[in-house]
């Protein structure tokens, strides 16, 4: 009996180890070498549905990454993140707000496209707890190799993986907060949030908003130099 009660959290630790990217990432990182070992990762089951791991691009120098939540079916077929119609509104608020995108890195909390199936369409999924925290180690990976002097949670799923399950994107967006990420860390929405809404005016309000919070963020990048 006492044998079992001991046996039973060895197991729990060995398999919870399985069931994270940990394992994978090289001792040594670079984003190259952790996007080439991170092709073949199988820390849970979403690399069975996903057409590959859509790993995080961008400059090597950034001073700031936003990290989104998974890929969509564009960046899934792409192998890129944010090539879709998000990354696209992305793209255009980004020059708006004067930041190159050429100059940032992108990413998200989880590497592939969990989706289910509507008609002939791959509609998305919100990853779940065990996805998310199993590539973890990606994202920290990459936060590490980085050192980016601000980080953007674009969307909740980003946010609570990164700053905690209680953190409300709609009690906290656009406001600066301390974490030991980065040394300016900001949550928003995802733009994906932007091209959902109910009309074109509302649409445009969000968009516009979104923008005015990208223009902050361009301003702590230019002091930053």
């Amino acid at each position: 009996m006492g044998t079992a009660v001991v046996e039973r959290p060895i197991l729990r630790v060995r398999q919870s180890r399985l069931e994270t990217a940990a394992p994978l990432v090289p001792d040594r990182p670079t984003i190259k070498s952790l996007q080439e070992a991170a092709r073949d990762c199988r820390a849970c089951p979403l690399w069975k549905t996903g057409t590959q791991t859509v790993f995080g691009d961008g400059s090597r120098k950034a001073k700031v990454v936003f990290v989104g939540e998974q890929p969509g079916n564009d960046e899934d077929l792409a192998g890129k993140p944010f090539v879709g119609p998000a990354g696209k509104l992305l793209d255009k608020a980004l020059v708006e707000a004067g930041i190159s995108r050429d100059e940032v890195y992108v990413t998200n909390a989880v590497k592939h496209f969990k989706w289910e199936p509507k008609g002939k369409r791959r509609i998305h999924k919100k990853p779940n707890a065990r996805e998310i925290l199993a590539c973890r180690p990606w994202l920290d990976a990459e936060l590490e190799v980085l050192k980016p002097k601000v980080v953007v949670c674009l969307g909740a799923t980003a946010a609570q993986a990164l700053l905690g399950k209680d953190f409300k994107v709609s009690q906290r967006r656009g406001e600066f907060v301390e974490s030991p990420i980065a040394e300016h860390v900001v949550a928003t929405v995802h733009p994906s949030s932007i091209l959902r809404a109910p009309d074109d005016e509302t649409r445009h309000a969000e968009t516009a908003r979104f923008t005015e919070e990208l223009k902050k963020i361009a301003k702590v990048i230019h002091r930053l130099g």
